[in-house]
């Protein structure tokens, strides 16, 4: 109807009275039969236009609604892709944010850590009863603890940043030992000493993982243990002097003794040869008088043999050990104390049996000879008081059916790469208690109990054998049976 009413308003005026003409007969009636088949005429055409529009809307619809199903198929994956994307992302962006948390926190708790341990060290350093000093490449300040304010009075404010000598223009370091730690990458050590008063230890080293290349010096004042150190060795000085003083008066003393008693002997003879006038006790009495002034000249050798000795020994330390036949050595000290040990008249060195162990071809042993040769007359001198002793004692006396024979056992022998050497006597042993104190120093303070006579102990030649020697010494004791003297020298320098 709508393309009927717009035909019908375009059609002409003159066509328009052309159809209504034929429409109608000549009469002027209408001709309702023309009229209503050319009506269902154009209804026809219009409802086939009509349809054919429906169809092609139809096609058109059809087509539009699969390309919206194309488009919403698209979509939908778009939107899924789009989707899991998104959910991907947000899972990344989550665990990140997790990581991210987590390394946060990590970062917190090593900064946490960091600055207690900073706070640790630095407590370390500045509490430490050594003086520190930090130094940069250019000898500035980077470090002053507390114990450096206290020795050098100067604040670590007014020290940071300067150089050491123009902070505290009395340190003893120069530049040169700075700058010698810092191109060796080595640590130096440097003692001084301050008008004998003061005494330090000074330890430069270099910061080798620094890039800055600085160095560290800790100063350690050790006045009081120097000055202890000092005493100690003053007090085993004079130790030994007893020891050794102690010693030689005794060996002195007995010949000594025999050269006054001859002497007074002698003077007496000759009183009585001016009193008498019968010339065969004269001829009697001047035999005994030579006699006497034999033994006197024998007796006044011996007391300068030992003074030689004394003299010997103390102008004769070499600065290097020699390669000696300690067999040489102990057959001097043989043939030495001899003429020196005289414990007692009753007991003569040369009454006493030498029985000699030594094994053939042992090796040279370093040592020097002088000391070596005062610890083998020591231990000789030791056995002849402890053989006297024995000779001396009532067991000895009342036995008939074994008559005691004193008797000094030596065995020098080559066992595991070093010298195996052993004096045994079969004189008084010694107890547990002698034992114990045989290789200590003698000081004449100590305790009655202890205060055993300073020329029976050993301490000097324990002293000679593992400080000098670097060996080892011991004693094995029976009241008995007597003792063993067990010493080991290494072979090698």
């Amino acid at each position: 109807m709508r393309y009927l009413v717009i035909f019908s308003l375009l059609l002409p005026s003159f066509a328009q009275a052309a159809i209504v003409s034929y429409f109608k007969y000549e009469d002027g009636r209408t001709n309702w039969q023309y009229v209503a088949n050319f009506s269902s005429s154009i209804l026809i055409i219009l409802l086939s236009l009509v349809i054919l529009g429906l169809f092609i809307a139809r096609r058109r619809l059809f087509k539009a609604h699969r390309e919206l199903h194309a488009i919403r198929d698209d979509l939908e994956v778009r939107v899924k892709e789009r989707t899991a994307t998104l959910n991907e992302s947000n899972t990344k962006l989550l665990a990140s944010n997790e990581a991210l948390e987590q390394e946060i926190a990590q970062h917190i708790l090593t900064t946490k850590r960091l600055m207690t341990s900073e706070a640790y060290i630095t407590d370390i350093l500045t509490s430490m009863p050594l003086m520190l000093v930090c130094l940069d490449k250019n000898g500035r300040i980077t470090h002053w603890n507390r114990r450096t304010e206290e020795v050098s009075g100067i604040s670590a404010e007014r020290a940071l940043g300067k150089s050491l000598w123009e902070a505290y223009p009395t340190a003893t370091v120069s530049p040169d030992q700075i700058q010698q730690a810092i191109k060796n990458q080595d640590t130096v050590h440097i003692k001084q000493s301050l008008r004998s008063m003061s005494h330090f230890d000074i330890t430069i080293y270099p910061l080798r993982e620094n890039s800055d290349g600085g160095v560290v010096l800790l100063i350690d004042d050790i006045s009081k243990e120097t000055m202890a150190e000092n005493m100690l060795i003053h007090n085993d000085k004079m130790s030994f002097m007893g020891e050794m003083a102690s010693t030689m008066a005794h060996d002195i003393n007995t010949p000594l003794q025999g050269i006054l008693l001859d002497l007074r002997s002698f003077q007496r003879a000759l009183r009585a040869n001016a009193d008498s006038d019968d010339a065969q006790q004269n001829a009697k009495r001047a035999e005994r008088l030579d006699e006497i002034a034999n033994q006197m000249s024998l007796k006044g050798d011996q007391v300068n043999t030992i003074i030689n000795n004394l003299l010997a020994f103390a102008r004769s330390r070499q600065e290097k050990k020699q390669m000696v036949n300690m067999v040489d050595v102990m057959e001097n000290t043989l043939r030495l104390a001899g003429d020196i040990l005289s414990v007692s008249e009753r007991l003569p060195f040369h009454r006493i049996k030498i029985e000699r162990h030594f094994d053939e071809n042992l090796p040279l042993t370093p040592c020097y000879i002088t000391e070596m040769q005062q610890v083998f007359l020591s231990l000789l001198r030791n056995a002849c008081h402890s053989l006297d002793e024995k000779l001396a004692s009532e067991v000895v006396t009342t036995d008939s059916d074994k008559p005691f024979i004193p008797t000094i056992k030596l065995l020098l022998a080559e066992c595991y790469g070093n010298l195996w050497i052993k004096v045994q006597h079969n004189g008084k042993g010694l107890s547990n208690e002698e034992q114990m104190y045989l290789f200590e120093p003698f000081f004449s303070n100590q305790e009655p109990e202890r205060s055993v006579d300073a020329g029976q102990r050993l301490s000097f030649s324990y002293y000679i054998i593992t400080e000098q020697h670097q060996g080892h010494m011991a004693v094995t004791s029976d009241e008995e049976s007597g003792s063993i003297f067990h010493m080991q020298l290494p072979l090698q320098a």
